[in-house]
């Protein structure tokens, strides 16, 4: 065993397996993805939301037993298209994103179908009609701030795009440290 200032050191595995994290999502289309990929690629960001997406569902009743599964194609069948106006660049006040806020009722609308189809028995504080849906670019980062990057993504987005989200997508990160990567889609309104 290792010791540090007469302290012993383990670097022995976590008694706690890692499991993966869920979540549901509705994806920009094609030349919006490319655009936020290029601005992450320009400044060497690397993180969790490496796939562009707008959460609508996070981790809460998401569970790794995954029979949350059987619940979302009728949410999905039951909820149209959703419109989204992405809107100018911000960063959470808790500095814990770099963001692009949007305007879409639909997009909380499905959020909230979601809390009540499966019906978490925790919550996240901003789940709810309070929900306020994002397409992240870049998270914090305790050895970095988002301040110089809000200006550049100023300068990347200066008229923030809109989009019809015509799926959702349920995104899954194999753990700490990983990215959020597509799993499965549902057509919406079908």
């Amino acid at each position: 065993m290792l010791h540090v200032d007469d302290h012993p050191v383990s670097f022995s595995p976590s008694a706690r397996p890692v499991s993966p994290s869920h979540l549901l999502a509705l994806r920009p289309p094609p030349d919006i993805e490319a655009q936020v990929v290029a601005f992450r690629e320009a400044h060497g960001i690397r993180d969790a939301a490496a796939v562009p997406h707008l959460t609508v569902k996070a981790r809460s009743g998401l569970d790794d037993d995954l029979r949350w599964l059987t619940v979302i194609p009728a949410v999905a069948a039951a909820t149209p298209p959703v419109p989204v106006e992405l809107l100018a660049p911000r960063v959470f006040p808790n500095g814990r994103a770099l963001y692009l806020p949007a305007r879409s009722p639909g997009a909380v609308q499905l959020h909230l179908a979601l809390l009540g189809a499966l019906r978490p028995a925790r919550r996240f504080g901003y789940e709810g009609p309070q929900m306020t849906p994002h397409l992240t670019l870049a998270l914090g980062r305790r050895d970095a701030s988002l301040d110089a990057l809000l200006d550049a993504a100023r300068l990347a987005f200066p008229q923030p795009p809109t989009f019809t989200a015509t799926d959702l997508v349920w995104m899954r990160k194999p753990g700490p440290g990983g990215a959020y990567q597509p799993v499965q889609r549902w057509t919406l309104g079908r």
